[in-house]
């Protein structure tokens, strides 16, 4: 990850957050993935009233978006999405 930021022109410099996988929390509701949240395929997880996975199948489609910070100030990446082929 680090050889990836800077090989890229990316200057490195203290206090630059990384990260690699998913951020989870300990308890039910805070897991970053479906796999985590299936307990690694042992439970069904119920999708916005729709249908239950434990995994992903073909032409389900993820979305994600993100941002932090307080209003006028905030960063993020937008809107992302994705469809399972």
């Amino acid at each position: 990850m680090i050889a990836h930021h800077t090989l890229g022109g990316c200057p490195l410099r203290t206090g630059d957050l990384l990260g690699s996988g998913t951020l989870s929390g300990p308890d039910d509701g805070q897991q970053g993935c479906l796999v985590e949240m299936s307990h690694g395929g042992k439970r069904d997880i119920l999708l916005r009233g729709m249908d239950t996975r434990k995994y992903l199948k073909d032409g389900d489609v993820v979305s994600f978006r993100g941002r932090c910070g307080e209003p006028g100030r905030r960063v993020g990446f937008g809107h992302c999405e994705g469809r399972i082929v």
